[in-house]
């Protein structure tokens, strides 16, 4: 009988009550004993008590398995978004959030308990679209171009459809299909307008914008509310905002009650390290698996973005910036260098660092002899992880002790040739694993390309600027250091003074000595004048024997000084013609400063050429000028 379902079990019991009263109407008159009579009536109501028993105890039987298969449903589903949500790296956190802000507020408006389930489901899916979408497209930055901007607001058609053929007993495609319309007509993808939009579209649109607004850095409750007023009657519709303001306080501390906020407002905790490393405990399953999901669509995002990065003409400093933003995402790091090689091929030296210990990094150059044998083949394979300890105390700095610990480096190969080596340290000891180098390896393989074009970028700059037969800036660079100086010296009400020298009689050497010889008394010239002035002053080769310096912070009486001790420098010099045959060389120079002579590069180099000239003069008339 206990098999039967439960209303045929309480058929059977009302039936048996029956024809237990049957039975007592007939047999009083027949058989004329109450003791039958009693029995068959006990009888009787036991039978029917047990079948109403059973019937019950199947009722809750059935109703907690209806209850479980809703949980197991509402789990898988929660499950799936999850992982949709770790592949847009959306982030658990802001996904749950918005699930119970939009089934709190459901219930608060009054929605039935068959239509809160299907708010409940389409929180968790409302994105699903998405996966239609090119990720290039979800990771790009700047603004998109209106055909990427379609394709985007494609997704909750593609959302709608892919949920539309699961058999909920509840509606959910319709509130994903609109949960971007907007409540004045604007929205997407059809322009519904007002009320037309189903309430759990227009509820779940209220609940995911409050959650965007507080997942921007520095936002308080108080501007994410007011913005969503402001919103009231526009995108939003103005019942359910009222709602939610009103509702609010008790939503966010069930949010909170449920584990999806962490420090203030609703940001996402740091990103766990599925080794457990950090910690010492193993990370759960789930966990793992969805940092899995996130770290292998970070990893594509990381080389898409190496890959822009190659397309353009950046120096070493901002590729290795974005460089190693987009390798801490990834890798745990506190430090990241790139090692280039020197002139000397067997040497090797930092080129970038940034983070721990960045200046002393920076100042690593050293021969193959001063790395530690884990070093050494540098120029050949991967190495795995190294203890940053040795390394960072070799090169004349034993005395210095790191707080580094753990070193990662990969070669960088382009075109078959050895571009460098790029490091990664860490504070903890032995933090890196066999997946960290392999993601490391794949990243170098996208970023050696990027970083050649860096360094031939900045070798060409520096060339550019550079003059070829002495080695000092020329002209272009000086244009470009004075306007700034002169526009930092406007800034800061300073001073900036400029030196204009001519080398005397250069036409003299070059008519009776050749041109030779007059390249190697520029030269001798330039390395006299960059031996005397400060280490952050420049130096440049102006035009043909024309040099000028630049003394930035430097006024008038100091700046007269650093005049006569270049003069005094240039004549102490003897420039070696040819064997037994040397000549003495002496420069005419002018001062200009800034402010005083000129507001302008123009202005002072003018005023410096006349005083030079005048400088000139007076030493020919003095007898002081050689050659």
């Amino acid at each position: 009988m206990s098999s039967l379902p439960p209303a045929s079990l309480l058929y059977v019991g009302s039936v048996l009550a029956a024809a237990a009263a049957l039975a007592a109407a007939l047999a009083i008159p027949v058989l004329g004993s109450p003791y039958w009579l009693a029995g068959l009536i006990v009888a009787s109501s036991y039978l029917a008590y047990r079948a109403r028993r059973l019937a019950l105890l199947q009722a809750n039987q059935h109703q907690r398995s209806l209850a479980e298969m809703s949980d197991l449903q509402l789990s898988t589903i929660e499950a799936l978004a999850l992982a949709i949500a770790a592949q847009q790296e959306a982030g658990d956190g802001r996904l749950r959030r918005v699930r119970v802000y939009a089934t709190g507020l459901a219930r608060a408006l009054g929605m039935s308990e068959t239509e809160v389930p299907g708010v409940n489901a389409a929180a968790l899916l409302h994105d699903i679209g998405k996966l239609a979408v090119p990720e290039y497209l979800l990771w790009k930055a700047g603004p998109l171009a209106p055909e990427e901007l379609q394709k985007i607001r494609r997704h909750p058609q593609a959302g709608a459809a892919i949920v539309g053929g699961v058999p909920f007993p509840y509606p959910v495609a319709s509130i994903i299909l609109s949960h971007h319309e907007r409540w004045d007509g604007a929205g997407y993808p059809v322009g519904l307008v007002g009320e037309d939009i189903p309430l759990g579209a227009r509820i779940l649109a209220t609940t995911d914008y409050f959650d965007a607004l507080m997942s921007e850095p520095s936002t308080t409750a108080d501007a994410a509310l007011e913005q969503l007023q402001h919103e009231r009657g526009h995108a939003l519709d103005p019942r359910v905002v009222d709602a939610f303001v009103r509702a609010y306080p008790v939503l966010a501390a069930e949010a909170e009650a449920a584990g999806t906020q962490s420090g203030h407002g609703h940001r996402e905790p740091p990103p766990l390290d599925p080794t457990g490393a950090a910690t010492g405990l193993e990370a759960p399953p789930y966990t793992k698996a969805l940092h899995e999901i996130s770290l292998a669509h970070r990893e594509i995002h990381a080389l898409y973005d190496i890959a822009q990065a190659m397309s353009r003409s950046l120096g070493v400093h901002a590729t290795m910036t974005r460089l190693s933003d987009t390798l801490s995402t990834l890798v745990p790091l506190s430090s990241c260098a790139l090692f280039v090689p020197g002139e000397d091929a067997s040497t090797i030296g930092c080129r970038f660092a940034g983070g721990v210990d960045a200046d002393r990094i920076q100042r690593l150059t050293m021969r193959d002899g001063q790395w530690s044998t884990e070093w050494l083949d540098w120029r050949r394979a991967p190495l795995g992880q190294v203890h940053a300890g040795p390394e960072l105390t070799a090169a004349d700095h034993a005395d210095e002790r790191t707080v580094l610990a753990s070193a990662l480096l990969y070669p960088l190969i382009f075109d078959e040739r050895f571009v460098g080596l790029l490091a990664v340290y860490h504070t903890d000891p032995a933090v890196y694993t066999d997946d960290h180098a392999r993601v490391l390896g794949r990243i170098c393989e996208q970023a050696a390309g990027a970083i050649h074009h860096s360094l031939v970028f900045e070798q060409t700059q520096e060339d550019s600027f550079r003059d070829p037969l002495t080695g000092l800036a020329n002209a272009r660079y000086l244009f470009i250091h004075l306007s700034r100086e002169l526009a930092r010296a406007e800034r800061l009400r300073s001073t900036v003074s400029l030196l204009l020298m001519d080398l005397d009689g250069f036409k003299d050497i070059n008519d009776s000595c050749g041109h030779h010889v007059g390249d190697k008394a520029l030269q001798a010239v330039a390395g006299a004048l960059q031996a005397v002035i400060r280490r952050y002053d420049i130096c440049v080769r102006y035009a043909g024997d024309e040099f000028v310096v630049v003394l930035s912070g430097c006024g008038k009486e100091e700046a007269e000084q650093k005049r006569l001790e270049l003069q005094k420098a240039i004549g102490a010099l003897v420039f070696e013609v040819s064997a037994g045959r040397r000549l003495p060389l002496a420069i005419s120079a002018g001062l200009a400063v800034f402010p005083n002579d000129g507001a302008s590069r123009d202005e002072l180099l003018a005023a410096a050429d006349r005083r030079m000239y005048g400088d000139k003069t007076g030493r020919k008339r003095h007898g002081v000028a050689r050659y």
